[in-house]
């Protein structure tokens, strides 16, 4: 898609949730959906079309990948998401996608064929997938940012070769996705953050976080160019300003941060081609306790504010807005108050 296309909506004020979630979650077969790719497709779709918006985005599944990589070791699937390797892994060979991948492959080239909607595909990045690979990431990392390496350390080698191996499957799922008709890709690295890298460390250098995170990424973002795929970079952890100029060196079409940032400020970090999205606390609408003036108090305050820097800006969530059993009626509300509410 056009960069202008993202300039263009930016500049006539839109606003939209990463909403799949909540739409899936009104249907009773919401399981069912979710491996099948047109009904797929077909809510991501109509979720583009509740909220007014031209991107149709699939649900914000970060498992996915994991699922994929420990399957092809012979790990059960009940028992992939406690499954951390204590010593490097094998290289998987071909990638074997799963039920849920593929059914996210086939949504997409749905809403290509069947709707004139942008089909928006989605994926983990690297150091995120990383984190889930191992039992402990936060200790091997902060050993490679003082130095040691894989053969010094037996735990900074297992994570070095997961994040090698854990790219080659984002490669190709990217990829994959690409292939169905994806115009642009949501890659989320939300554990690139504070907790996992040594903020004393990176006054020092930011050798280790440019090789675990920005390396891999900068992967990534030639193989979406190549297949001329837009990169939607988001990350909602906790974050640095050295952190966010080195991810808007991506170049991202758009750029999603979490409401840790005051995106105001982070607006003299990315570049103008980039648009900033974001970031009212969506993890919280669930709460009675936020309640729906505050989020108008807030989206007007975002709204405001990045009016005041001229820097493209849309309006949304912090990360996606997820269903929650017997709040559903009080999440909505606070969608619609954002979606709404007059400036």
């Amino acid at each position: 898609m056009s960069r202008e296309t993202y300039l263009e909506l930016a500049a006539a004020g839109h606003r939209a949730p990463i909403g799949t979630h909540l739409v899936l979650h009104t249907r009773a077969d919401a399981d069912a959906i979710l491996l099948d790719g047109p009904r797929l497709g077909g809510v991501a779709a109509e979720t583009a079309e509740r909220f007014r918006t031209p991107l149709a985005i699939p649900v914000m599944d970060l498992t996915l990948e994991k699922a994929s990589l420990i399957g092809a070791f012979g790990v059960p699937a009940a028992e992939v998401d406690g499954f951390h390797f204590d010593r490097p892994p094998a290289e998987p060979g071909d990638v074997l996608f799963t039920p849920r991948m593929r059914a996210t492959c086939e949504a997409i080239a749905h809403v290509a064929s069947k709707t004139s909607l942008v089909p928006v595909g989605m994926g983990i990045g690297p150091f995120s997938l990383m984190t889930k690979l191992v039992k402990d990431p936060i200790t091997p990392v902060f050993l490679a940012g003082s130095g040691m390496t894989g053969e010094d350390e037996p735990e900074v080698a297992v994570v070095e070769k997961c994040l090698e191996v854990g790219l080659h499957v984002i490669l190709s799922y990217l990829a994959a996705q690409a292939d169905a008709g994806a115009k642009a890709i949501i890659v989320c690295e939300p554990a690139a953050n504070l907790v996992y890298f040594s903020p004393n460390q990176l006054e020092e250098s930011f050798e280790i976080f440019d090789r675990y995170v920005m390396s891999p990424m900068k992967q990534i973002k030639s193989l979406l160019d190549a297949r001329g795929v837009d990169l939607i970079f988001h990350d909602c952890g906790e974050l640095t300003n050295e952190m966010v100029a080195r991810f808007s060196t991506l170049d991202p079409a758009m750029m999603s941060l979490g409401c840790s940032r005051s995106l105001w400020e982070d607006a003299a970090l990315v570049p103008k081609t980039t648009v900033l999205y974001g970031n009212l606390p969506t993890k919280k609408f669930y709460s009675p306790q936020l309640t729906v003036a505050d989020v108008e108090t807030l989206s007007r305050e975002l709204l405001e504010k990045m009016r005041a820097t001229a820097h493209p800006f849309i309006l949304g969530s912090e990360c996606d807005v997820l269903s929650v059993p017997g709040s559903e009626a009080e999440i909505l509300s606070k969608v619609d108050a954002f979606m709404n509410v007059p400036v």
